[in-house]
């Protein structure tokens, strides 16, 4: 059974527009959906989900991209900014057999973890899930990702729905909403959103301003 949705979502200057477009079939085998990939291939931006029979496929849009691009290149400020480092997993198809259940996430990083998985591939068989894994929603999906990735043991998760920031941290294999990020638990999620508002206005300014304000965070707190 195959649906397919074009929803409409507010910008947060209420502009309606398109963010994603999502087909969705039911009731796949776990066989099923690693053929769909393996026949898609790398090469493309359609992002696959699957939990236990249900495949989502996500072709995101211009508003999905960019939110997805400047929450990255936000975290990567955090980042450098804080001394912390990092491994990128992009949207890395994170596959878990024994779950049937497998994600390719907008963004997947390893912070804490970095030095087990440092100059190397991951495998998911023997290494940890990354900790921290981020997805722009802004249209509906039939997913249920917070289940999805507790599943999966990913210890923080980012949701952004176009206008709120939801965090969310693994605690006895469920997820409890946060305020702030465990990973850069000093920075409020109103310094995200008014980095976003710059960014659309210019993100090389936005981002020397974010720098900026990390440099002044970390020298009042010494």
């Amino acid at each position: 059974m195959v649906s397919a949705a074009s929803q409409t979502a507010a910008t947060p200057a209420s502009a309606p527009s398109v963010a994603e477009r999502r087909v969705v079939f039911h009731n796949l085998s776990w066989q099923s959906y690693l053929q769909i990939l393996q026949a898609l291939g790398d090469q493309r931006s359609a992002r696959l989900t699957f939990d236990r029979g249900t495949l989502e496929i996500t072709m995101p849009l211009e508003e999905h991209e960019f939110f997805r691009v400047m929450i990255g290149l936000f975290i990567r400020i955090l980042v450098e900014e804080s001394g912390l480092k990092l491994k990128s997993m992009g949207s890395t198809t994170l596959n878990y057999p024994n779950l049937e259940r497998g994600a390719e996430p907008d963004d997947a990083y390893y912070i804490q973890s970095q030095a087990s998985v440092a100059s190397r591939k991951v495998d998911l068989t023997q290494d940890p899930p990354p900790d921290l894994i981020v997805e722009v929603d802004i249209t509906h999906t039939d997913i249920n990702k917070l289940n999805l990735y507790a599943s999966m043991g990913v210890p923080e998760f980012w949701r952004y729905n176009g206008q709120v920031l939801h965090i969310y941290q693994l605690q006895n294999q469920a997820y409890v909403e946060l305020e702030t990020s465990p990973n850069f638990s000093a920075i409020p999620k109103s310094r995200l959103y008014e980095f976003l508002r710059q960014c659309q206005d210019d993100e090389v300014q936005a981002s020397k301003d974010l720098r900026n304000w990390m440099q002044q965070l970390q020298s009042d707190q010494q």
